[in-house]
């Protein structure tokens, strides 16, 4: 068997280091000349460190980002709603780490490279469309520094991991749209001395009157004490058109919704007034498909089922869905499309939960809740209007849909 992994980011990544673990032949073709260290922060929950620990790079991705200890909400005041314990910390088998998405990017390449060796590893290879037969897939492609075609490949299965706009997916679903909702979003990394304990993780506001989140991704960036600070900046308005994707952000098209957030326990607007780097996002995804696997060719991680960036979620999704297939093929390796269509029928409905759930009942829920129910100005004694039970409940919701609840990752582990 030979698999074709269009597209070299964390789900192709993660599936090639899967299919050289089970001794399956994998081919790597990224559209990038070079990769490198690009990017803002991740965060990587349990259900995510527990797949990367499998490849046997979790040691790499705790030395180069920051354990997690808790998740924090806060009402755009500066008023704690709910706080709990995150990761190990919190009694689960596996850690959360916050990090550099290009460090993330940057491990999961050494390590590909390493095992399946540099020639099937390639970069500079964009993918111009696959075809297939009943003796395999061709995929066609070109450089992309040049532009000049070049000889097309042949697998047995061909696995479109090339990202939200893949132009894979792209030829099952030609008049495919994104879905814009109305949220605008402004990403950011800052050096800044340690907030709380230096590593918690900060939901503070809600996206109706301007939501932050806030984490650490790096220790001691300056030798001075000094962490880089990764923060993203959410607001809803219906009438918002949407904005440009990777472009430089402008600090005065947010500022005045956070200038004032100045809290006892940290200088949020400070922080984001010295930002190092900001980049605008519109807050997209794309509706749930009810079919991923056509043959031999089958989609995964944002190519299957690009979400909202609400919930940590989308590495951790990709990564699973890449152990998923990898077993599946590694189960069925005399049959490959029976393979792929299993794990359609495994993966499919579960991401398609994750993407509606980030809609409508993301972990954020939590502030958007409290703010329906308090009006939106401070709160003399929140337990009057809701508990810490209640929302503890909410949390836990999202944790059991997308796939990381404490007893969930206790028995797989």
């Amino acid at each position: 068997m030979q698999v074709a992994v269009i597209g070299g980011g964390v789900a192709g990544l993660s599936l090639a280091l899967n299919l050289h673990r089970l001794g399956i032949a994998a081919h790597v073709y990224e559209s990038a000349p070079e990769v490198k260290e690009l990017g803002v922060g991740i965060t990587l929950l349990p259900h995510a460190m527990r797949e990367f620990m499998l490849l046997g790079i979790d040691a790499a991705l705790m030395r180069a980002g920051i354990e997690t200890t808790d998740s924090a909400f806060y009402n755009r005041f500066g008023q704690l709603i709910y706080k709990e314990p995150r990761g190990r910390f919190g009694g689960n088998p596996y850690p959360e780490v916050a990090i550099h998405r290009g460090r993330l990017h940057m491990a999961l390449f050494a390590a590909a490279r390493a095992r399946l060796g540099p020639e099937r590893v390639l970069t500079n290879r964009a993918c111009l469309g696959v075809e297939q037969d009943d003796g395999g897939v061709t995929v066609r492609l070109r450089e992309t520094t040049s532009g000049r075609t070049v000889d097309p490949v042949r697998a047995t299965v061909a696995v479109a991991c090339d990202g939200v706009n893949s132009t894979v997916r792209r030829q099952f679903y030609p008049g495919e749209t994104m879905a814009f909702a109305g949220i605008n979003t402004w990403r950011g990394i800052t050096r800044w001395k340690p907030i709380l304990n230096g590593r918690t993780y900060m939901r503070i506001g809600s996206i109706r009157t301007g939501k932050l989140v806030v984490y650490p991704i790096i220790n001691d960036i300056d030798d001075s004490g000094n962490q880089l600070i990764n923060w993203m900046a959410e607001i809803e308005a219906p009438s918002m058109g949407m904005n440009d994707w990777n472009k430089p952000g402008k600090l005065e098209d947010f500022l005045h919704i956070y200038g004032s957030w100045t809290f006892d326990w940290a200088d949020i607007a400070g922080m984001i007034r010295n930002a190092d780097q900001i980049l605008e996002y519109p807050m997209v995804d794309k509706d749930p498909v009810h079919r991923w696997t056509f043959g031999r060719i089958t989609f995964a991680g944002d190519a299957a089922h690009p979400m909202y960036p609400r919930g940590s979620n989308g590495a951790a999704q990709g990564a699973i869905d890449a152990r998923t297939l990898a077993d599946l093929l590694a189960r069925h390796r005399d049959d490959a499309p029976a393979a792929l269509a299993a794990y359609e029928a495994d993966r499919l409905p579960k991401t398609a939960n994750v993407v509606l759930t980030n809609r409508k009942h993301p972990p954020d829920f939590i502030n958007i809740k409290v703010e329906e129910l308090v009006g939106d100005r401070p709160f003399d004694d929140l337990d009057k209007v809701i508990t810490q039970a209640e929302l503890r409940a909410l949390s836990e919701e999202y944790k059991r849909v997308a796939g990381y609840a404490l007893d969930d990752l206790a028995k797989r582990a």
